[in-house]
This record gives C-alpha cells, structure tokens and sequence, in this order.
C-alpha cells in the first residue's frame, strides 16, 4: 500500500427531513448566497424547506446554473456575492451547482489576477468563503471531497479545480429531494458512481484489499440497486442507497494507498466540453475503451472486477475480461446510456482535437501518467 494523508472534514447530515437542520448549520449572522441551476428546487419543495429554515438569515439568490457550469456564469454570480457582501454559500441541487459554488466560493476573494488562472494555471487556492450543500442529485460526490470542475465556454474546455480550501462545511443529504428527478438523471447518476469508483480500483494491485472490497461493495451495490429504481418498492430505501454510493464512491476514501486513473475523466470532460455530451454519457463511451485499451497492462485488476463484481468465471484471461468489459456496456446500455461515439454521430475524426489537447497535457494520463495523443486516439477508436 502506498503512503497516503487521509483528511476530510465534510460533515455529512443524512436523511428524510434534513434540509430543516440548516437553520442550525449555517453560520446565525451569516450572509447567504443560494445558489441552484435552472429552478427545479423551486417545483419540488427544496426551494420552500431551505427558504424556511434560512427565515432568520438573509438569503440572495443566484439560479441558472447550468450543466457542466461555466466560467462565464460562476463570474456573474461572484460580482453579484461581492456586491451584496457575501459571506456564506449555500449550493442546493446536483454536482454542477456544487461545483461552481466552490469555484464561487474561491472566486470571490481572489482579486488578484484572473480566477480562471486557478483552474487553467493550477494557481493554488489562498482563500475560499465557507459554503454548504444540499445534495438533491446523486452522482457527483462533489458533496464530500476538495473537488470542482468548470467549463469556459468560449474556448470549449472543462478542467478540474482542487483545494483544500473547498470542502463543504456540511451537505445535507434527502433522498427524497430525488423523487421528482426524471429516469435519466439517476441513470447518469449510478453511471458516473460506477465510474468513479473503476478510476480508484481499475488500475494495478497495491495490495490494499481492504480498498478494493470497499469498492466491490459500492459497485455490487450499484447493480443490485440500480434496477430496481424501475419497480414499485421502497423507493426511498433505492435512493438511499444510491445517494450514499455516490458520496462513498468519491469521499477519497476508496483512493487511499492506491493509484488512481482518471483517463476516462479527462478523455470525458473534453468530449462534453466539445460537443455538449453529459459528463455521465460521456463515460459511458470511454470508460469501457480505456479499460480495453489498457487491459493488459490493468489485466490482474481486471480479472478481479471480472470475477468478484460480476461472477465471470471464463477460462482464459481474455476471455474474462472480455466477459466484464461486455457486462458493464450491457449495465450502461441497460440503464439507458449509450456506449459508443456513433451513437452521438460522433466519429474518432472530429475528436482529433481533444487528442492534440490531452496529448499535450503534463502531466500524460493514466495512472502511469504515459498516456498521450496516439492512446488518446487508439481508445477513441474503440469508442466509435
């Protein structure tokens, strides 16, 4: 096992009722910002259970954040923060508006030069506003961990942001705020769980079996979960249950002592920022043709999550692994995500540009950190 720093002070409120807890959690004379995408909380009772509980508070609001959120609309809200003397951030909704409220909250104090130089630049984070969630979509994980990603729209990139400056205070976690989400967002959001935990447990043996089976555990509960968000049965225990994957699956506990991947992120985020895919459908594509790609090289990984995840019990080492790569495009496909570029009319011709961008990138990818333009290229190609 590799040396490693386990920190996260994220305090996690989980359950039916919660959202009533904010008016403990935030700050008594604390200036709150609310900030949500295209108004969804205000249909489903979120919006009404948040503005009740923050009756005491003075609450601005900022609503519109889009999907994959851009540079462009996270600066609108950080003028309209400094002008009403921000000093507390209050995210309600999925892994995009958590993600731009910590850009947001960063942001804001960084006066000094361009805030996009902190995700563009890698210009470390001095300073953030304290910020808190309410998670209605399970996917991300961003409710839990030091991470953001952010589009600039003008230049068609999505780059991660990390600092330690941008773990939430708390995020309060409600599966009921899930009911009234359509299908396909939760099918995006067991996808993008899935994959979370393949770029922590895909990689080579670090003889860390107890990371290992934390992620089996977190997989097998995605498959045994998953469908049945299609039955009449407990739906709340379903959401439950899923909603917690989301958040274990990308807390960094499952990377501890081990390496991690992130190909298939990075390879994702361009063909989102490229041709507006949704990050979980982007993964859905390339996730699969890394693994392929790379199975020789992940073969003992492979072979594991082969025969611990999905019972394969093939005879030779190709054949195994063959087997799995099929069964996880078979539980995508099966969830409602496609997994091959031409389902988009995308070829491997139209991404050469992402290749040249990545293939340029220091560091490379992978978790050998070897991978450039040619393999970028070569797992598109088994993409199409």
């Amino acid at each position: 096992m590799q040396n490693f720093v386990f920190h996260n002070p994220v305090k996690i409120i989980f359950g039916r009722g919660t959202i009533a807890s904010l008016a403990e959690l935030v700050p008594a004379r604390a200036r709150v910002m609310l900030l949500y995408g295209s108004g969804s909380i205000k249909g489903n009772g979120v919006y009404d259970q948040v503005m009740a509980a923050l009756r005491h508070h003075r609450v601005e609001e900022f609503g519109g954040i889009e999907p994959n959120p851009s540079y462009e609309t996270c600066m609108r809200a950080v003028a309209q923060a400094r002008s009403f003397g921000i000093d507390f951030l209050l995210a309600a909704g999925g892994g995009s508006v958590m993600d731009a409220t910590k850009f947001i909250a960063a942001a804001i104090p960084h006066t000094q030069g361009d805030p996009w130089d902190m995700v563009l630049k890698k210009v470390p984070v001095s300073a953030a506003l304290p910020l808190g969630c309410v998670v209605t979509v399970p996917a991300t994980g961003s409710e839990m961990n030091l991470n953001a990603v952010i589009s600039r729209t003008e230049t068609q990139e999505k780059i991660p942001l990390k600092s330690e400056h941008l773990y939430p205070r708390f995020s309060i976690l409600d599966p009921d705020t899930t009911f009234s989400l359509p299908y396909r967002q939760l099918a995006n959001g067991v996808v993008d769980t899935f994959a979370h935990v393949c770029e922590q447990y895909l990689t080579y043996p670090a003889n860390a079996p107890l990371q290992d089976r934390q992620a089996e555990a977190i997989l097998l509960t995605l498959l045994e979960e998953a469908p049945k968000l299609h039955s009449e049965g407990d739906g709340y225990a379903v959401r439950a249950n899923l909603m917690w994957c989301a958040t274990q699956a990308l807390n960094h506990s499952l990377s501890c002592g081990v390496p991690g991947d992130w190909s298939s992120h990075a390879i994702g985020h361009d063909l989102t920022a490229r041709f507006g895919l949704e990050h979980a459908r982007s993964l859905a594509i390339v996730l699969p043709a890394v693994l392929s790609h790379q199975r020789h090289r992940k073969a003992e990984k492979l072979l594991q999550f082969a025969r611990r995840v999905w019972g394969v019990t093939e005879t030779t080492t190709d054949q195994t692994i063959d087997a799995a790569l099929a069964r996880t495009r078979n539980f995508f496909e099966t969830l409602g995500l496609p997994t091959r570029l031409r389902d988009y009319q995308i070829s491997p011709a139209d991404c050469r540009i992402i290749e040249q961008r990545l293939g340029a990138r220091e560091p490379l990818l992978g978790e050998h950190q070897d991978l450039g333009a040619a393999d970028v290229a070569a797992i598109l190609a088994l993409a199409e």
